[in-house]
């Protein structure tokens, strides 16, 4: 199973992963964070980084998600990419961390185009004056079905 750490600003991150485990019912196994605040010396909390993605890669790899593109919690994050080992996203949503819990049983390439996808395909304008109907955020446990109906085009 690939690992996830999400590095973001503030609780965003801790956030997430309790968003995440309220949809999925349950606390998702092999995800962790790295919250970074104002006050914290990157060189300092690299180490720390460092130890999370140790722990988190089982032999299957680890990905990466950081809040926004060129920030401080991308940039430490890309200091622990490894291609094909340790990849990594910037523009973290939940459905996106979604999209990458759902397909983390895949080979570490098909799970970060599949989490990608997620974040773009989670980026919907809502119709006006319409009730919307809810869908399911996620495939049931231990499937790897996908969290849209045309998932199977993406």
């Amino acid at each position: 199973m690939i690992g996830i750490l999400i590095i973001a600003h503030g609780t965003l991150a801790e956030s997430l992963i309790h968003c995440a485990s309220h949809v999925l019912g349950k606390r998702p196994m092999r995800v962790r964070q790295l919250g970074v605040t104002i006050h914290d010396d990157p060189a300092a909390i690299l180490p720390q980084a460092q130890d999370l993605v140790t722990h988190l890669d089982d032999g299957n790899g680890v990905l990466i998600l950081t809040d926004i593109y060129g920030a401080t919690p991308c940039n430490l994050a890309s200091k622990l990419l490894r291609p094909g080992q340790v990849e990594g996203i910037a523009g973290v949503s939940l459905p996106m961390l979604i999209r990458a819990l759902t397909y983390r049983d895949q080979p570490l390439e098909q799970m970060l185009a599949k989490a990608i996808s997620g974040g773009c395909d989670g980026v919907v304008r809502m119709p006006q004056g319409q009730p919307t109907q809810e869908t399911p955020d996620a495939a049931p446990a231990g499937t790897a079905e996908g969290t849209r109906r045309d998932d199977a085009a993406h």
